[in-house]
């Protein structure tokens, strides 16, 4: 079952043809069997040349989460090539149905793999943070998702935008900065650091903890998006989205000139 789920995921990514709902085959709690398809996954992109280079932890934003209709976070494995940097252009066609949410993203420069962490930890383990635009992208048609879809869908993540320019944990508030989404100048979301389960680093222990209860630690060099800091929103042809994050300045995508 995990293989059949597996290769129904890894064939709509390839295709870009959505696929109905997972948990038409799985339980809809059972998370562990989730990972278990999402893990087969990333292992076979990374056999086919996919550099890893992080992490990303959704569902952190209540607002998310009453979207989707989940109640705890998930994670999914970023790859370079999903990395594109400030002010890029993405082709929308290269995904199902696209959404993008505003985020902050830490890179840390030491490893996280001492099994229970707390902030401190955390803190001592990041050489910065960045303003960061995720585009998540749904392989189940028309977003009919759950968590264990989602799940197993890698984290329903598609591409990252970063920001380009580095700000030190200690001189920004990450839990009371603000943050503004606008298209073309026009806000389509908005929220705070509060937002992320509370605190961005909250959200940074919780990924901490669950990899290394999975023997997977988060090593030096990864990049982690700790979770949308407001609701997402869709990402069409022909547009702009600048994230203003407060202490982090913005970071741009565009869909067309």
């Amino acid at each position: 079952m995990i293989g059949r789920i597996a290769d129904r995921l890894h064939e709509a990514h390839r295709t870009g043809v959505a696929i109905a709902p997972v948990r038409d085959e799985l339980p809809a709690d059972d998370a562990a069997s989730a990972y278990a398809v999402q893990r087969r996954n990333t292992e076979r992109w990374a056999a086919e040349g996919r550099r890893r280079v992080g992490y990303k932890i959704g569902l952190t934003s209540g607002a998310v989460q009453r979207q989707l209709g989940v109640s705890q976070p998930d994670f999914g494995t970023l790859f370079a090539d999903m990395a594109h940097a400030d002010g890029a252009e993405v082709d929308p066609g290269s995904f199902i149905a696209p959404r993008v949410e505003a985020e902050v993203a830490l890179v840390l420069d030491r490893d996280l793999d001492l099994g229970r962490h707390t902030v401190a930890d955390v803190i001592r383990a990041t050489a910065f943070a960045l303003p960061a635009l995720e585009i998540v992208d749904s392989r189940i048609a028309d977003w009919d998702i759950g968590l264990v879809d989602t799940v197993a869908d890698n984290g329903s993540c598609g591409a990252f935008v970063l920001g380009t320019v580095p700000v030190p944990l200690a001189l920004v508030n990450l839990r009371g900065c603000a943050m503004t989404l606008t298209r073309y100048g026009e806000t389509v979301s908005q929220g705070s650091g509060a937002d992320c389960l509370g605190h961005p680093l909250t959200a940074a222990v919780w990924l901490a903890d669950t990899l290394g209860a999975l023997g997977t630690p988060l090593r030096a060099g990864d990049t982690v998006l700790t979770g949308a800091l407001g609701p997402m929103t869709g990402l069409g042809p022909v547009q702009s989205f600048t994230a203003q994050i407060t202490g982090l300045g913005s970071v741009t995508v565009r869909t067309g000139k």
